[in-house]
């Protein structure tokens, strides 16, 4: 009678499930209190908060995370993908320790930048020359910044909804902060408005910026003719083609551009990249990157203090060339598509109105009966029965991202991915009649 009544609305669902939350949370609770009074809102990292507050984490190792309350989670919000490797792997933890044993910001070149920029350009297919700075926000507006250098045009060509860091918001009208390009915005997946668009404002476009598959936008797949479409008009019009491959160059040992086979001008990079330290990467065609040479005339400058950090390019190295070879990505996944699977399952076994979209690695479930193909799609998804599934997760030991963002990484292993098909059939059995109301 109990799960009843908390079924009987979505807010009364919710106001229980966050009630519970607290309860069973309050040092997270008191350290958001605290950080208050130092920092706005207790947060210097806005996709970490959500109502009540977030978990305070004080250790990882593996695939598991503990909070402040001593609780234990598997950690399928990975970083956001950026703790491909885990919080412990080995590789990492030696290369890591040997760079600290050699120094630390060493004032000038290091062994290890030019061995993470030849692992780099060998699997990325659009990288001949690639550049690195401090994450993937970085590596976007040097992206943006040099298409828009080298066309000697102004204006980019970006996607409604979409994220390409802290300054590229572009979902709900974007964001005060968002960098004053001036854009033209358009629908994803919608090919022949956005081919109309190219040619209308081919003039004034030094840039089209798309992740071949939106990761903060909800693990919505660009469709292979969409991405040819967008190869083919920006390629007559000599509009600089750049892929944010900051989150999907994970899906195979060259990015999700290896996959489809379309190849785009300039790609930028981040998140594990760096084997979970700072990092970010712009490259691309020879003829583009070749104005960043110092030696050469009117080269471009590009500083950054920590561009080259010791510790970032040694772990990356490491990560790249022992820990996430080919084959460990074709494994890892391959678990990807098979855990989304079993997942989808569940809600046709429920009978319920979620969605579990995505490619390998990267899942993201919606509560809504539309066909996804764009984020204007989820206009009609219910954020509140998804906070109240994100809650009964953590409940039952599940890390997840608030917006359903699942990630896997390397330490998994299958009983990990099985409690995770396990929980959720458990959350989707308890909120059954909530979630067929809820849309």
């Amino acid at each position: 009678m109990a799960l009843a009544l908390r079924n009987l609305d979505l807010d009364s669902a919710y106001g229980e499930a966050e009630a519970g939350y607290v309860q069973g949370n309050p040092r997270s609770g008191s350290n958001l209190e605290a950080n208050a009074k130092v920092m706005p809102g207790g947060n210097t990292r806005t996709v970490l908060h959500f109502a009540p507050y977030p978990l305070t984490l004080v250790r990882g190792e593996g695939c598991y995370v503990w909070d402040a309350d001593g609780h234990r989670y598997i950690d399928f919000l990975g970083e956001y993908t950026a703790g491909l490797y885990g919080h412990s792997h080995p590789v990492i933890v030696a290369a890591i320790r040997k760079a600290l044993e050699d120094g630390i910001v060493l004032g000038g070149p290091n062994v290890y930048e030019g061995r993470l920029a030849a692992e780099l350009t060998a699997r990325i297919p659009s990288l001949d020359l690639v550049r690195f700075c401090n994450s993937g926000t970085e590596a976007n507006l040097y992206a943006v910044s040099t298409a828009c250098a080298v066309t000697g045009r102004s204006s980019i060509m970006v996607f409604d909804g979409a994220y390409h860091g802290g300054v590229f918001y572009y979902a709900h009208g974007g964001t005060p902060l968002n960098a004053p390009f001036p854009t033209v915005l358009a629908q994803y997946n919608d090919l022949e408005g956005t081919r109309a668009l190219i040619r209308q404002h081919a003039s004034e476009l030094a840039a089209v910026l798309i992740e071949p598959m939106m990761g903060a936008g909800g693990c919505i797949q660009a469709d292979v003719t969409f991405l040819q479409m967008l190869r083919e008009e920006t390629k007559k019009v000599g509009v600089i083609l750049i892929f944010d491959e900051v989150m999907t160059s994970r899906l195979s040992s060259g990015g999700l551009q290896k996959i489809v086979g379309v190849i785009p001008d300039m790609t930028s990079l981040g998140k594990y990249l760096g084997g979970g330290l700072t990092f970010g990467a712009f490259g691309g065609r020879k003829e583009i990157m070749s104005r960043f040479d110092p030696r050469s005339a009117n080269a471009f400058p590009h500083a950054g203090t920590f561009n080259n950090n010791v510790l970032t390019m040694a772990a990356g190295y490491a990560g790249l060339s022992q820990a996430y070879t080919a084959e460990a990505a074709v494994v890892l996944n391959r678990a990807g598509d098979e855990t989304r699977e079993r997942l989808q399952a569940l809600a046709a076994k429920h009978d319920v109105p979620v969605q579990f979209l995505g490619r390998g690695s990267m899942t993201n479930l919606h509560v809504t009966r539309t066909p996804i193909r764009s984020p204007h799609d989820l206009e009609t998804a219910s954020k509140r029965a998804g906070d109240i599934i994100h809650l009964d997760l953590l409940a039952r030991g599940i890390y997840i991202a608030r917006r359903g963002f699942i990630i896997l990484s390397l330490p998994m292993e299958p009983a990990d991915l099985d409690a995770l098909v396990a929980a959720m059939d458990g959350v989707l059995e308890d909120r059954a009649a909530l979630l067929r109301a809820a849309v």
